[in-house]
C-alpha cells in the first residue's frame, strides 16, 4: 500500500456534492498518519498534477480519487483540491 493511499481514500469518499476542498498540510498529515516530506512545504512543484502516471507517484493518489490540486498556499500551509469533471 502506498503511503498516500489514505489520502486517496479520503478524497474518494468525499460527498459527491463537494466539488472542491481545502485541507491544511496538518490535516493531510493527519489523514496520512505521517508527516509530508519537507519538499511539500518548500516547492510548489511537489503539488503539481502530473501528465504522466510515472511522474509524482504521490500525486497519483489524488488523481486516482478523481481530484486535482487547484491551488497551493505554502505560506499558510494549505492546498485546495478540485474534483475532476
Amino acid at each position: 500500500m502506498s503511503k498516500y493511499e489514505p489520502l486517496r481514500a479520503f478524497l474518494e469518499h468525499a460527498a459527491t456534492c463537494v466539488s472542491e476542498m481545502t485541507l491544511t498540510f496538518w490535516q493531510i498529515e493527519s489523514i496520512l498518519g505521517s508527516p509530508l516530506p519537507p519538499s511539500a512545504r518548500r516547492y510548489r512543484q511537489w503539488w503539481a498534477n502530473p501528465s504522466s502516471s510515472h511522474d509524482h507517484p504521490y500525486a497519483q493518489a489524488w488523481l486516482a480519487a478523481g481530484w486535482e490540486v487547484d491551488m497551493v498556499d505554502q505560506h499558510n500551509e494549505c492546498v485546495r483540491f478540485r474534483r475532476l469533471e
